[in-house]
């Protein structure tokens, strides 16, 4: 586990952001730049440290950026024998250059547990992404079943909406084919994924996925997936005792910062974004690090030397 003096020691040495014109059109996620080549097609992405909320960049947390990196390569490595995706190489420990694809725009997310926002829906009796859930289920409760529920992919600044799979076919969004095959894909890649989990004491609770189209008219996934960002994780053998006597299970995802906003902030994504105190920043770094090192099997090797954009600068030649 990380020396905690050494968070506290980064907590002023952050990647917000990283301006190299150099390297082709820019587009601003919530948590990554991306430069785009359209001569040669590539895409370089680069993963900041900017932790996002709610739809809102709340502030930024030392190694973030490399975490979420260096877990989605692992991944994507791992389960490219199920699906393709749109990596190249990685240059830098928080920069992946991939295939420039063209971005569906819905996000497919799937669920083996009712929490987080499914959970606020289903307190409000509303319907998630045009499904309605059984009455009497508990906070953390498994589903008989894995669920999807799809969302549209918003803008930054905006807010991802959910949306029914006979919208996105009805809209015209995803065609009945593709969106058939990335229902298939998103399937055996969480199914994939929840084995490797369960094996390392972590249960998968949900993912988020996306998808694009390669210029020869390819499948693959794309931005991230599995990390603690796009994925909710609990420690397995904390779930049992825990959700018997109605408690949360032990988390190693957004999630717990998620439900420190709203409940000592009051905070869900609307007005003046809060201050968040070093303590907070410091319990993420070390519950990120842990989910890290319980997945991948490897102890985590910060990388602290120097100016953060002067090493990706040398790195990436630019």
């Amino acid at each position: 586990m990380i020396d905690e003096n050494l968070i506290r020691d980064q907590l002023g040495n952050t990647l917000n952001e990283i301006d190299l014109p150099n390297l082709g059109r820019r587009y601003q996620g919530k948590v990554r730049e991306n430069y785009i080549n359209d001569t040669t097609g590539v895409r370089t992405i680069i993963s900041t440290d900017r932790l996002s909320a709610f739809d809102r960049v709340i502030t930024t947390i030392p190694f973030k950026g490399q975490l979420l990196n260096q877990m989605s390569a692992f991944w994507f490595e791992k389960t490219k024998h199920i699906a393709a995706n749109h990596i190249i190489d990685i240059p830098d420990v928080n920069v992946v250059r991939a295939h420039n694809c063209k971005t569906l725009p819905v996000e497919m997310i799937v669920r083996a547990y009712i929490t987080g926002s499914a959970w606020r829906a289903y307190q409000k009796g509303e319907s998630v992404s045009g499904i309605i859930f059984p009455e009497g289920l508990k906070n953390y409760q498994k589903f008989p079943d894995l669920v999807l529920t799809p969302t549209t992919k918003a803008e930054v600044g905006e807010h991802d909406m959910p949306i029914s799979r006979e919208e996105i076919i009805g809209k015209g969004l995803v065609n009945r084919d593709i969106y058939a095959e990335i229902e298939e894909k998103t399937l055996k890649l969480f199914e994939f994924a929840s084995k490797l989990c369960s094996s390392n004491n972590l249960i998968l609770v949900d993912c988020k996925f996306e998808f694009g189209i390669t210029p020869e008219d390819e499948l693959v996934v794309i931005d991230e997936i599995f990390t603690p960002d796009a994925s909710r994780f609990w420690i397995q053998d904390s779930y049992a005792n825990k959700f018997s006597n109605e408690q949360k299970p032990d988390i190693l995802d957004k999630e717990f910062f998620r439900q420190w906003l709203i409940n000592e902030k009051s905070y869900m994504g609307e007005g003046v974004i809060p201050s968040i105190p070093d303590d907070i920043k410091v319990e993420f770094v070390k519950r990120y690090v842990k989910s890290y090192e319980m997945i991948t099997g490897m102890k985590f090797q910060p990388v602290i030397e120097g100016s953060i954009v002067e090493r990706i600068k040398n790195n990436l030649g630019v």
